[in-house]
């Protein structure tokens, strides 16, 4: 298990540096480093002195990829590459454009999108599989039959409308909780509240038909039969058999889901206002911060992978069979 753990991190090493070079290369293709300079400086006359001043301060001075006027490996290391992306991999994200800490920022944001995100998953997941297991329970049924109609109207709505109609309706008319905003501390409970409900309400029809498959794809194969012929009620072979059967797809996405919910929601934290990693993200984007931006991919990118690894290594708690070299 040990040798597995340490050559799926071995592996995530050049798969990191693809995604930094390819982030960096992206991003160099849309804007330059005088570009950046005139939008942060915010005038529209910038003298070439105030540009040059300003790549000098930010480590923009230097060639993006190759330094053909350094020596040996000066010629690699001497380079915005080197030293705005690769030092990444100490956790040593340097400074914004604008010239704040981005490290400070991401633990300072990392508390608000936790306090969404880890309601969010388990409200979700928990409200999510019970219908699942309700419908397959009444299958081929009215019941059955009028769930994943209502499943698949939830999902055909966007999921703006939930954000948009659920302020105006919860906010504006029933005046129940805040519109957006966020406080620490207790306090901030009541702007959590709506914001947590528009996204499990969101999730609830692509997922409860999802789990709704897999509940029924187990529920027709033999153990099940076999269960039944010993006496057993419906519900003791769906949550005894069939629910622990079904929970290797169900890992699948919802261990690879858990890293990923430190980087918060895009948009739910933008309309609402919550001061997290998602709307970090889009105030960047916005202003074209290069540094942040690539600070969020390395995140996201080692995230994903420690998720994956995550789902691996669950698969030999749920199914014995499951060994890994």
């Amino acid at each position: 298990m040990l040798a597995y753990i340490f050559r799926r991190l071995f592996y995530a090493i050049p798969i990191l540096i693809g995604v930094n070079l390819l982030t960096f290369a992206l991003f160099f293709v849309v804007n330059t480093p005088d570009d950046m300079a005139r939008m942060q400086l915010g005038v529209k006359r910038v003298t070439p002195e105030a540009i040059e001043r300003w790549k000098v301060e930010r480590g923009y001075d230097k060639p993006l990829f190759f330094n053909a006027a350094a020596m040996g490996v000066g010629q690699l290391t001497q380079t915005v590459f080197f030293d705005k992306s690769l030092r990444m991999f100490a956790l040593e994200f340097g400074r914004s454009d604008d010239g704040r800490d981005i490290g400070n920022e991401i633990r300072t944001r990392m508390g608000p999108s936790l306090a969404i995100a880890v309601p969010t998953f388990l409200l979700g997941l928990y409200v999510t599989v019970s219908l699942a297991l309700f419908l397959v329970l009444f299958r081929a049924t009215a019941l059955d039959v009028w769930g994943v109609v209502g499943c698949v109207m939830l999902m055909s709505i966007s999921g703006l409308f939930y954000i948009i109609g659920g302020q105006w309706l919860v906010s504006k008319v029933w005046h129940l909780v805040p519109i957006s905003g966020y406080t620490s501390g207790l306090d901030g409970f009541r702007f959590l509240i709506l914001p947590v409900v528009i996204s499990v309400v969101a999730s609830i029809g692509a997922n409860t038909r999802w789990y709704r498959t897999l509940f029924l794809e187990e529920i027709s194969k033999d153990y099940v039969r076999t269960a039944r012929a010993k006496g057993l009620s419906e519900t003791t072979v769906l949550f005894r058999h069939v629910l622990r059967n079904a929970m290797i797809p169900i890992l699948t996405g919802v261990v690879v889901v858990i890293p990923l919910l430190f980087m918060g929601s895009l948009l739910v934290e933008s309309f609402f206002g919550i001061p997290g990693l998602g709307s970090y993200t889009i105030d960047a984007i916005n202003a074209q911060d290069f540094a942040i931006v690539r600070a969020m991919v390395f995140i996201g990118s080692v995230l994903y992978i420690l998720g994956l690894l995550l789902t691996d290594i669950s698969y030999t708690w749920v199914d014995p069979r499951v060994r890994l070299g």
